[in-house]
């Protein structure tokens, strides 16, 4: 008699307790269906691409509309390796507001390998961090080099270290005055910065951040004009700084690329 009360009772509990838990799934599921629905989408960190280009690779399937599910996809599975790009973290700002953080390899210049028929795009310290036939705005195209073969992921492979020296201090220099030269041409031990008609020739690496301090005051009043302006003549001890006018040096162009894609 105990046990076949104690039967009902179980009986009767689930019979209330299940329609219960159905209907708490039956909401949950209305609600993940109805309420996570991607509206907006917010993008920060990224230089490179731009955000339309980010929202495209993250919002990838038929399933993205939904933002829970955009979040947990890519927390437990595999980003898709994009160049340039070291990872992406994606979160929920709302149910229906996705926060996507790039975070990009940070390059510096590129130099082109023939060996590769690639450009190798190097970072502050002077490794290889991508290989591309592409060019990305905002890097800094470097010539005049001999550099035969690079490895992803090692130091960039040159046989004079002192002009690697030189140009990771000058990379990093210009893009904090926001001089940022259409080419730099290293030729023997001297180093030329190409701004259009304007050349400006920093010479040898010494010195090289009051140099550009210098550049950067000088170069707005040079607006217009062809010509060379010579750092190279600048040191502690003698602060000569001169402009020569239609003196412009031929910059070869070794580097064979495509832009890359918008």
């Amino acid at each position: 008699m105990r046990k076949r009360g104690k039967r009902k009772q179980r009986r009767r509990v689930l019979r209330v307790v299940l329609p219960t838990v159905i209907l708490i799934l039956a909401l949950g599921a209305v609600m993940i269906w109805k309420v996570f629905v991607v509206r907006d989408v917010e993008v920060e960190g990224n230089e490179i691409y731009s955000a339309q280009q980010i929202e495209s690779w993250v919002l990838d399937d038929e399933y993205s509309w939904n933002s829970l599910y955009v979040v947990l996809k890519n927390k437990f599975q595999k980003q898709e390796e994009i160049p340039f790009v070291d990872s992406m973290e994606i979160s929920l700002k709302s149910p229906s507001k996705i926060r996507i953080r790039v975070i990009e390899k940070g390059v510096l210049g590129y130099v082109y390998i023939p060996s590769l028929g690639k450009n190798a795009y190097f970072d502050k310290d002077g490794f290889v961090v991508e290989l591309s036939n592409e060019v990305i705005d905002g890097t800094i195209k470097i010539t005049g080099l001999s550099v035969d073969h690079a490895v992803l992921y090692e130091k960039l492979g040159m046989e004079d270290s002192g002009i690697l020296r030189t140009l990771l201090s000058l990379t990093q220099l210009v893009k904090k005055y926001e001089r940022i030269p259409e080419t730099i041409y290293v030729q023997g031990d001297t180093v030329l910065l190409s701004y259009g008609n304007i050349q400006v020739d920093v010479g040898s690496g010494s010195s090289l951040n009051e140099k550009i301090m210098r550049m950067d005051q000088i170069l707005p009043q040079l607006e217009g004009q062809t010509g060379t302006l010579h750092l190279d003549t600048w040191s502690e001890s003698s602060t000569d700084i001169y402009f020569k006018m239609n003196e412009l040096t031929e910059i070869p162009a070794d580097v064979q690329t495509v832009p890359a894609e918008e």
